[in-house]
């Protein structure tokens, strides 16, 4: 892991982090999430909540991005009282982008506390 201010961000990574964070916000769910596909495109989702149903914000967002069409990601953000991404979030973003992919991990407030792979 390693620690990223928001000012070191590449302005489409800055953007993915903004999204995910109004996503929570909007729903009021405990998680906002957002990918980037090889496009450029962008998926974004809050936690999902059901009796029937449960998933992280963050397998939400890749689940979007692979109904839309999506070959590959490019990096995803995730913003959580969490201190660390989950497993199985990881795999999600790895099954679909690949170990390498950039998973940058926010408070609440937005900051970028960690940056890790899918690995």
């Amino acid at each position: 892991m390693t620690d990223s201010s928001a000012l070191d961000l590449d302005p489409e990574d800055r953007k993915i982090v903004t999204l995910a964070r109004s996503a929570r916000a909007r729903n009021g769910v405990p998680e906002g999430a957002a990918v980037r596909d090889e496009t450029g495109r962008t998926y974004v989702a809050g936690t999902v909540a059901l009796d029937s149903l449960r998933l992280s914000a963050l397998r939400t967002a890749v689940a979007m991005a692979v109904a839309s069409g999506a070959k590959s990601l490019e990096a995803a953000a995730v913003v959580t009282a969490e201190e660390t991404v989950s497993d199985e979030d990881r795999a999600a973003v790895r099954d679909l982008g690949g170990p390498g992919t950039p998973v940058l991990l926010a408070g609440p407030d937005g900051s970028v506390r960690a940056t890790v792979t899918a690995g």
